[in-house]
């Protein structure tokens, strides 16, 4: 085939990973035509709808990307489904090669026995509620005076901070308004955060450990006996400051008198306890129990025997996310990815799948911060570039698309009844939300219902005054 136009690369999941990826791509010198598909009306994947709405500096990380779709040579095609708007037999009709940029929004899963009573649930669940995510319920049953929250993360001390934290605290972020009146009326005096291993082993960062600290009306409280120290943790404080850092801040709690705790509300901070059940009743939650464990030497921990119960009445697992299958795409069940080799992906023999890629934590897991997803995409494109024949001779080792006018997909799935939200869309429902904060003083109040978000996006409803 000629190889006169542009190789067309369609890039599925508008998150962090696919615009760093679409952004890396573009620059190659490669001369490539990129359409970024979104499942959700909205782009920007977990930077919108994973951080609490109480971290505005984080939030930030959409300042850049918005700039990247700004620019107008990336197409944004949101409101796309791939697996139910279009397949993969589907996209090669349109383009030369795909990369999957899904990420992970699962909950992982914690194999203990009580796991699946009422009153138990997933933090990553918990977090799409508290973000406003279209496909997440609008309501959300928060009943509980006591609450174990399980994870040693960023994503535990986030959902502790936001079930403790006064709903009014949290008026001036973007918090949509169903969430504010749920928090406001929950009855939580005391959030239990429970890490198997020790203070040094936590993969808290500093910084969000520290903002622990000042949350109004909210004790932070840890214990002295769940402090010890092996060779492994020694050596992680000398080789990090950012473990150096945790440790201090949590050591300095323990020096706090009880007399110094007046808040309302409490933050226990438990380190080697291990759960191994949620306890019920008639079918809910009523307790916690733990085993103490205590470290052997090289960070890693073994269990004593000891058991401790706690007395709550809701349980959050915060024990890491896990990736979705996708439709015609192989898949690791056990590691919740899809298997390829730097980006290449791979079908069940190892061997590449022409013209397919991964990126983010659809392709190595959901570790590491945003700055890993930059030189993630950049392995994958790097693969992509090399397989495309290099920038002197593009296109020549995997162009097959019959179709690559960028209009003929955008026909297609108007056929099917989709309506794709382009940058501009996204635009119009960007300017509403913000309409909607303005004389509230914040900066959005979001539109959580899909459909209206759709509406305000094609610009079927306008902004009141």
């Amino acid at each position: 085939m000629s190889t006169n136009r542009p190789l067309r690369v369609a890039i599925v999941g508008a998150g962090p990973a696919g615009i760093y990826a679409a952004d890396i791509l573009s620059k190659t010198g490669l001369d490539v035509s990129i359409d970024l598909f979104e499942r959700l009306p909205a782009p920007f994947g977990l930077v919108r709808y994973g951080v609490a709405p109480d971290h505005p500096r984080i939030k930030q990380i959409i300042v850049a990307l918005h700039k990247v779709l700004e620019r107008g040579d990336i197409r944004l095609l949101a409101n796309v489904e791939y697996g139910v708007d279009l397949k993969l037999e589907d996209m090669r009709q349109f383009y030369d090669a795909v990369i999957f940029s899904t990420g992970s929004i699962r909950d992982a899963a914690l194999p203990i026995p009580g796991i699946d009573l009422d009153g138990s649930f997933g933090a990553a669940d918990f977090v799409s509620w508290y973000d406003g995510h279209p496909d997440a319920p609008r309501t959300w049953p928060l009943e509980a005076r006591e609450v174990a929250v399980l994870g040693a993360g960023n994503v535990a001390l986030d959902v502790a901070r936001v079930l403790a934290k006064h709903a009014d605290d949290l008026l001036p972020t973007e918090i949509p308004a169903n969430v504010y009146d749920i928090l406001k009326a929950s009855p939580v005096t005391d959030v239990h955060v429970f890490a198997r291993r020790g203070p040094a082993q936590v993969k808290f960062s500093p910084l969000e450990l520290r903002g622990l600290g000042h949350v109004p009306d909210v004790d932070v409280i840890v214990y002295p006996e769940d402090f010890e120290f092996d060779e492994g943790s020694m050596a992680a404080i000398h080789s990090s400051n950012q473990t150096k850092q945790v440790v201090k801040t949590l050591t300095d709690w323990t020096l706090k008198e009880p007399e110094e705790f007046t808040a309302s509300r409490r933050i226990h901070l438990h380190f080697l306890h291990k759960p191994v059940e949620v306890l019920g009743e008639d079918g809910k939650v009523v307790g916690l129990r733990t085993e103490r464990t205590a470290l052997n030497g090289d960070g890693n921990v073994t269990g004593t025997g000891e058991t401790h119960d706690w007395p709550v009445q809701a349980v959050y697992r915060a024990v890491g996310y896990f990736g979705s299958p996708l439709v015609d795409i192989p898949f690791d069940e056990v590691g919740g990815v899809i298997p390829n080799r730097e980006g290449r992906v791979v079908d069940v023999d190892g061997e590449p799948v022409p013209g397919v890629y991964a990126t983010g934590w659809i392709k190595r897991g959901p570790v590491g911060l945003i700055g890993h997803t930059k030189s993630d995409a950049s392995e994958t494109i790097r693969h992509l570039v090399e397989d495309a024949g290099g920038v002197e001779s593009p296109a020549q080792e995997f162009a097959t698309a019959a179709e690559p006018d960028p209009q003929a997909v955008v026909d297609f799935l108007v056929a099917r009844g989709v309506q794709p939200i382009e940058w501009s869309g996204w635009e119009q429902l960007d300017a509403f939300e913000r309409a909607l904060g303005e004389p509230h003083g914040r900066e959005r109040i979001k539109v959580v219902p899909r459909e209206e978000m759709v509406q305000i996006a094609l610009g079927t409803v306008r902004p009141q005054g």
